[in-house]
């Protein structure tokens, strides 16, 4: 058990926290005479309809307030650490970790390896289960927190504990089979390494993992991104476009065999393997309700279903605009086929479409996410961007107009003396950012790659 202290942060006006003359600074010591481990022990605590709650006021006094409330009714109160407990750190040391491919001089927070079973509830981060005990364990049967989003990478022990570099690594199956009889919903990603884990390696974890269906719901298999700041680390190597041909075929092969059975597919290729085996993307059944969608499984097939579907209500205008859209090497050439699209309904909307080579990190690296302002600046400053500039919202941070290299929004909106419009994931949109005048955002994007607070996303479901 923990000692952290619980302290108030912000009390929602007019909840029960509120009303109960609860303030900021405050500090809850329990819930019904129980201590509280984590943000769910508080939530499944304080789910009841009738609760006592421990708090220790500013000045050194202690209330006990009985509180009678609608079952499920939150209470209106947000902790200074949104998990109520200290984030846990990876404890390995993986071949293919992004963060160690990062050069120095970054903000703290972009160097935190995090491997926080919590996180995968509440954020929808993938853990290994390293460094996950029998408590853990218990506590997300007793709680059916769900679903639970694990990075297998592959079922072999030997490799698993050579890829991840961690001596115990590799009994990651015996936690999945306690979460399986447990009906827990998971979801799994391998992120594949050249002559390390595909192939037969490939062909072993699926054949493995798929014993655990339907629990496990699905596997997303995604290319290993490696940056140009790997002096020193495991050497790795690119997939080539023959290199994907056979990992597409290994995951189709799967795909044709579990579906007939379990009604899913089970097995999915992230974008990036059509795009570089230069095939085409798989119709919108295949993706099994998008259930991998946050690790680019069929993302550019969600967008342009919903640009279509937006397009075909317009009845279109001869409105003029003339825009840029900034974004990177990978969905580059599926924005352009979208624009043009747009233009048939609004021939008088021209927009340029602009491909940014990520010299940041390497040109390996062609996701959206990673492009930071400054590349944006040095390849767009002195081009014609028309009367507004489009920016995908993945590549700033949460809640903040702030990109990678720490470069603002405004500061690249001056750099390039064009306004620049964040626009959010779904294709509705994206149609209406280019479209519209003014259309309006709310700027949604999931954390990948960076540690947070997690005090304002949302509850896992809890029964």
């Amino acid at each position: 058990m923990n000692n952290n202290r619980h302290i108030i942060k912000s009390i929602k006006p007019d909840s029960i926290a509120a009303e109960m003359g609860l303030e900021c600074g405050d500090e809850v010591l329990t819930v019904n005479g129980k201590t509280i481990e984590d943000v769910f022990d508080y939530h499944y605590l304080t789910d009841d309809e009738y609760i006592e709650l421990g708090v220790k006021k500013t000045d050194g006094e202690e209330w006990i307030l009985e509180i009678d409330k609608e079952y499920d009714e939150d209470l209106g109160i947000t902790f200074e650490n949104g998990l109520m407990d200290e984030y846990r750190s990876c404890s390995n040391d993986c071949m293919f970790c992004f963060i160690d491919q990062m050069p120095s001089g970054m903000r703290d927070t972009l160097y935190f390896k995090d491997d926080d079973s919590r996180l995968s509830f509440l954020q929808g981060n993938y853990v290994t289960l390293t460094n996950m005990n029998d408590h853990d364990i218990d506590r997300i049967i007793q709680y059916h927190l769900a679903p639970i989003n694990i990075s297998f990478h592959t079922t072999n022990p030997a490799l698993r504990c050579r890829m991840l570099h961690n001596r115990f690594a590799g009994d990651v199956l015996s936690k999945v089979k306690r979460l399986y009889d447990a009906g827990i919903e998971m979801n799994g990603q391998i992120v594949l390494c050249k002559n390390v884990n595909d192939k037969e390696e490939l062909e072993r974890s699926i054949r493995d993992l798929s014993a655990y269906l339907p629990h496990l719901r699905s596997i997303s298999v995604v290319p290993v991104g490696l940056t140009r700041f790997r002096d020193g680390l495991c050497p790795l190597e690119s997939f080539t476009k023959d290199d994907a041909k056979g990992v597409l075929n290994t995951i189709h092969k799967w795909q044709k065999k579990l579906y007939p059975v379990y009604g899913i597919h089970f097995i999915h290729a992230s974008d990036e393997w059509y795009i570089l085996a230069e095939e085409d993307l798989p119709g919108e059944d295949n993706y099994d309700g998008y259930l991998q969608y946050e690790n680019g499984v069929g993302m550019l097939r969600l967008l342009e279903t919903e640009v279509t579907e937006e397009l075909r209500r317009r009845p279109g205008d001869a409105r003029s605009r003339d825009i840029s859209i900034a974004t990177g090497a990978l969905a580059a050439p599926f924005i352009k086929n979208y624009t043009m699209n747009i233009n048939k309904k609004y021939p008088g909307i021209h927009v340029n479409v602009f491909s940014i080579v990520n010299n940041f990190f390497g040109k390996s690296i062609t996701v959206s996410g990673l492009i930071t302002g400054q590349d944006i600046k040095d390849q767009l400053k002195g081009r014609d961007l028309g009367n507004r500039l489009l920016i995908p919202c993945n590549m700033l941070r949460q809640g903040e107009n702030v990109f990678l290299d720490d470069m603002t929004v405004e500061q690249l909106e001056e750099a390039l003396d064009v306004s620049i419009l964040v626009v959010d994931e779904p294709g509705r949109d994206f149609v209406r950012a280019v479209v519209d005048k003014d259309p309006v955002t709310t700027h949604r994007r999931r954390i990948m790659y960076e540690q947070t607070d997690s005090s304002d996303s949302g509850s896992a479901e809890c029964r």
